[in-house]
């Protein structure tokens, strides 16, 4: 069986956004590798807050460093897809697959040279030209949605209806 869309968060730093990921994650059905350290202890208030009660829905994998993460992914066969703001190609332009994992980087640092360079697809979100970036958690919900898009991969209402 393929494994499903991913989400990492490569060492991130500020716990709101994570939480939020982490609840996004457990509403689309969409496993969480939370790429270590992270800038905060996870029994932080602003991280569980964020999260709410969604936190024990979501599929969590912990890794406690990128090299860890990035042998277990490549054991699995399985594409990393970094955003980035020093992409060319746009978010919606590729072709995405069943086990891909989309990385977000850290909100304050982006990801180091090194872990650019291992990603197999550097995305980013075309914006404004006199914008920087977007908040990390709309970012990854911008593409994670095209990605879910494009596999057919949103999850299934439980009255079986598709909407």
């Amino acid at each position: 069986m393929t494994a499903p869309l991913a989400l990492a968060l490569y060492e991130p730093d500020i716990p709101q956004n994570a939480g939020t990921l982490m609840r996004f994650g457990a509403c689309m059905g969409i496993p969480v590798h939370l790429i270590e350290p992270a800038g905060f202890p996870t029994s932080d208030k602003s991280f569980l807050r964020a999260g709410m009660d969604y936190l024990d829905a979501v599929t969590l994998i912990r890794h406690i460093s990128f090299a860890r993460f990035d042998a277990a992914r490549k054991q699995n066969g399985q594409r990393l897809i970094l955003a980035t703001t020093k992409a060319a190609m746009p978010y919606h332009e590729i072709s995405y697959q069943a086990g891909d994992i989309i990385m977000m980087g850290r909100e304050s640092a982006g990801v180091p040279p090194a872990v650019h360079e291992t990603a197999d697809v550097r995305i980013t979100i075309p914006l404004n030209p006199r914008m920087r970036s977007l908040n990390v958690a709309v970012a990854a919900a911008m593409i994670l949605g095209e990605a879910l898009r494009q596999t057919r991969s949103f999850p299934v209402p439980s009255d079986g209806l598709t909407r």
